[in-house]
């Protein structure tokens, strides 16, 4: 939910096979991207299973819970890095035990408006994709896992105005510097994975407060963002809620595609007509 006020580097042991004849200048590369995709397939596949097993051992569900938090983080994330990049502020980050949120933004002109309220309803299927896409390979992965510990660092800093929200930007900062820093490379590639993986499960999971226009958050009742945008640029809130919803399946599927792609295969050169 968004409220608005006006404007005034170390490669695993895997990392280090060589596999075909280096001497080809072909079967190196060819092998090594065909290893890489091979390696990315087994990354989701163990993400999945672990998440799973989250739901069926005894008080998975309590262990899972915290994932709800880490969605919820990055919804209200996505509110307020979309009012920045529209050349609005970014105030506050309030989060509550309840697994709600609220950001408060300062934007002006109607467009900074919606691409706000949309930034939060796409914000963690963009987050899960961007993250597919870096899982490819463990290298990019310390790097994403960086990036992410660094950004959490700024808004726990600047932003984040409640002890919760405190508690759960921490409790995801610190292990992803401390795994981009310190753990294998593909260790860190693995947690990349099971964290993109969550963010996905959540558009689903939560994909009901897409279509409905109310929210009750610890700051109290208000509009749904989806809500907010049809009373803004007008048309029911399912509408929008819909097409946020195809939206976030599309960067899912790409994201997924990106960590999955196979190999392609140069052509071999025809001979020349006679």
């Amino acid at each position: 939910m968004r409220y608005n006020q006006p404007m005034a580097s170390a490669a695993s042991d895997l990392d280090r096979l060589t596999l075909g004849s280096p001497k080809s200048g072909l079967g190196a590369p060819a092998a090594s991207s065909e290893r890489t995709a091979r390696r990315a397939r087994w990354v989701l596949l163990l993400s999945a299973v672990v998440t799973l097993g989250l739901y069926v051992v005894p008080y998975g569900d309590a262990l899972a819970r915290p994932l709800l938090y880490v969605s919820t983080l990055v919804h209200e994330l996505g509110h307020g890095l979309a009012a920045l990049i529209a050349g609005g502020r970014f105030e506050k980050l309030q989060m509550y035990s309840d697994g709600s949120g609220v950001a408060l933004t300062a934007v002006g002109p109607t467009w900074q408006h919606a691409l706000v309220l949309a930034g939060g309803l796409v914000g963690p299927a963009v987050a899960a994709a961007f993250g597919f896409a870096a899982a490819r390979r463990a290298s990019w992965s310390r790097v994403a896992l960086a990036a992410i510990g660094l950004l959490l660092l700024w808004a726990i800093a600047f932003k984040v105005r409640t002890g919760f929200g405190f508690a759960v930007a921490s409790a995801v900062a610190l292990p992803a510097l401390v795994v981009a820093w310190r753990a294998r490379a593909d260790w860190a590639q693995l947690v990349l994975g099971f964290l993109s993986v969550q963010l996905a499960l959540s558009v689903f999971a939560r994909g009901d407060y897409l279509f409905t226009d109310k929210a009750q958050t610890g700051a109290g009742a208000g509009l749904s963002d989806s809500a907010a945008l049809g009373q803004l640029l007008g048309g029911p809130y399912w509408l929008w809620g819909g097409l946020c919803g195809a939206f976030s399946i599309a960067a899912l599927v790409a994201g997924a595609w990106l960590m999955l792609r196979g190999v392609s295969r140069p052509r071999r050169a025809r001979p020349p007509a006679p």
